[in-house]
């Protein structure tokens, strides 16, 4: 890389970082510090959740994919869209009716104390590795592009994050997210016709790509896996507890479905874009094999950025996988605060839960960079990610999904749900090929993972069907208290508050972005038209975001 690129990476973190850390004195209170307020705009909570997913694999792992396996990586992540418009429909606006900042204490009201105790124990313990899991691709980023070592790399990257997410809370997650995806969405846009035009055009392209690569189901991806992993995502984006926080820091019903919507509308557009550049790698260069191809992505930017965009692509790169690390983060914190903390300490005061939020934002963190040191010890990314997430993510999240809208599931009837399929899970994964030298497939995997737990809750739910069986814990949730107009006039102002000057914070930051496009695209070479085109668009944004935050406070003062 060039020093231009090291310099553009240093200018674009201390970005980030000043965006992220500027709401330090805005999260002084429990709900701002995890619920943003709790009026977040559907668009930036839809966008925030995009970047919360999108971002956990779609360089390394789907990448990695994309570039042994072609057009099929393009399948996977489009049928996430139908996941998307599920929750949307279904999921998102009865979360918001809960009312609950985090799952667990939706737990905690429809199920009882110790049923969500038994599920944040094991949440904590999963997130890690998800985690974990998460921001082993930041650090491959950078060691990739940059040689940096991985592990010193993982420090400096865990670090920088539990910073700002210690010192932000939600609000600077979200804001930090949405302007990656702003960045990233402009940089692709350019590598993708520079990686065309550097394999000689899309006919070229087409034409040396090996014989199966625009299979829309190849090798192990198969009909079976896709229709499973839309299964999969449908419940891991609608139960995994910080994804749910997108849903519940909106204002309303209305505004959580439109957060699903966006997330199935945005898969069902990205992925051909974002997953064209690795895969056009794989006909410049074949030789990558192994743990090779997670870099695949990384190397096909290397080849074709101008002077200073390669390390604008990178700090996006970084800075948008890490969105899955701080939401992660975020939401361990919350859940330790308000349901481990704050239940053994009832007259703790603000300042004191506060001071406990941000020291477990911290250790969580240190936690994560723990479990992120061993992922190469277990056969890679792809590996980790999509076996944690066959094993553990219909176990765990299914119950909770499935209580939204049932009156007869008991504590007891999703405990012994999720317990049994994790058992089965975890037998299968670890017990059997060693033992019995047996393994399920990839397909097979997946498929058991998701349906075992819903199948299991679809019998108890016909069971007490047929005796009339009506939950205790659920009429005694139904008689929930309902909040005072008083009190929802009191949030809602209070969250137009912190929207105001979230949109003021992403305006100036895409402001200085925009000035940071201009001064690359003095160096762009070829890719200096794009530079400045993305700037000017940017700028624009940035202006709109700036004018639209002054006039609202203007308008909150005239109140």
């Amino acid at each position: 890389m060039h020093q231009i690129d090291y310099l553009t990476i240093f200018v674009f973190t201390l970005i980030i970082l000043g965006a992220g850390l500027s709401f330090g004195k805005q999260g002084g209170d429990m709900k701002s510090f995890f619920a943003a307020g709790g009026a977040v705009p559907w668009s930036i909570s839809g966008l925030s959740l995009f970047m919360s997913f999108f971002s956990a694999g779609t360089f390394v792992v789907w990448g990695s994919i994309a570039y042994e396996w072609g057009w099929v990586a393009i399948t996977i992540q489009m049928a996430m869209c139908i996941s998307g418009f599920l929750i949307g429909k279904y999921l998102a606006p009865k979360w918001k009716q809960t009312r609950s900042i985090t799952v667990a204490a939706y737990l905690t009201d429809r199920f009882g104390k110790k049923i969500q105790q038994y599920y944040t124990f094991i949440f904590l313990v999963l997130s890690l590795g998800y985690t974990g899991a998460f921001l082993y691709p930041v650090a491959k980023i950078l060691n990739v592009v940059t040689g940096f070592d991985i592990y010193y790399a993982i420090l400096l990257l865990g670090g920088m994050i539990m910073i700002y997410t210690a010192v932000g809370g939600l609000w600077a997650v979200i804001v930090t997210d949405v302007l990656q995806f702003v960045i990233l969405t402009a940089a692709v846009l350019i590598v993708l016709p520079l990686s065309l035009e550097k394999v000689g055009g899309i006919n070229q392209f087409i034409a040396e790509a090996p014989d199966t690569f625009f299979n829309i189901f190849n090798g192990e991806y198969t009909f079976w896996f896709i229709l499973a992993f839309v299964g999969y995502n449908t419940i891991f984006i609608g139960g995994n507890w910080a994804y749910v926080q997108r849903y519940t820091s909106v204002k309303d019903t209305a505004s959580a479905k439109k957060v699903g919507y966006l997330f199935g509308i945005l898969y069902l557009i990205s992925p051909l874009i974002w997953m064209l550049p690795p895969m056009i790698y794989r006909v410049l260069d074949p030789s990558l094999v192994g743990l090779e191809t997670e870099g695949a992505y990384l190397r096909m930017c290397m080849s074709v950025l101008p002077v200073g965009m390669l390390g604008l692509m990178l700090g996006g790169m970084i800075f948008a996988t890490a969105s899955s690390v701080n939401t992660s983060l975020n939401l361990a914190a919350a859940v330790l605060t308000n349901d481990v903390y704050q239940p053994l300490y009832p007259k703790a005061s603000h300042k004191t839960l506060m001071k406990v939020a941000r020291l477990a934002t911290l250790l969580f963190g240190l936690g994560t960079i723990g479990v992120a040191f061993m992922v190469p010890l277990a056969g890679g990314i792809v590996e980790v990610v999509l076996s944690i997430g066959a094993v553990t993510g219909g176990a765990l999240y299914a119950p909770a999904i499935w209580g939204l809208f049932s009156k007869r599931q008991t504590g007891y009837s999703i405990l012994v749900v999720t317990s049994v399929s994790l058992v089965i899970n975890v037998i299968f994964k670890f017990v059997s090929p060693t033992l019995l030298s047996f393994s399920l497939g990839r397909s097979s995997e997946m498929i058991v993972g998701v349906f075992l737990p819903i199948v299991l809750l679809a019998i108890y739910e016909l069971y007490a069907m047929n005796k009339n069986i009506e939950s205790a814990q659920y009429k005694r949730y139904a008689l929930k208290a309902q909040p005072t107009q008083e009190e929802l006039t009191e949030s809602l102002t209070s969250g137009q508050n912190q929207n105001t000057y979230g949109y003021k914070v992403m305006g100036w930051a895409f402001i200085s972005i925009a000035l940071l496009f201009f001064a690359l695209g003095l160096w762009g070479g070829g890719g200096g038209v794009y530079l400045f085109i993305m700037g000017l668009l940017i700028l624009a944004l940035g202006t709109y975001a700036v004018r639209y935050a002054s006039n609202k406070a203007k308008a909150q003062v005239l109140k």
